[in-house]
């Protein structure tokens, strides 16, 4: 799935995506180091992989989206 780099703090390797329908959902430092990236910008483009539904929807893993 795609979305875009929303927030990103560097000493915490977290941050946040938005979805294309403009839903925010939280990454944590888990999911950065899965993406194997060292740094992301806001504005972005990432493909991200979630698991759970609704509430419990979390961002497994994030890197960068390429063509």
């Amino acid at each position: 799935m795609q979305a875009t780099a929303y927030t990103y703090d560097p000493s915490s390797r977290s941050g946040s995506v938005l979805l294309d329908d403009g839903t925010p959902l939280p990454f944590d430092t888990a999911a950065f180091d899965a993406g194997d990236l060292r740094l992301l910008r806001p504005g972005q483009r990432v493909r991200i992989e979630t698991e759970g539904e609704g509430e419990a929807r979390r961002v497994t893993f994030v890197t960068l989206q390429t063509m």
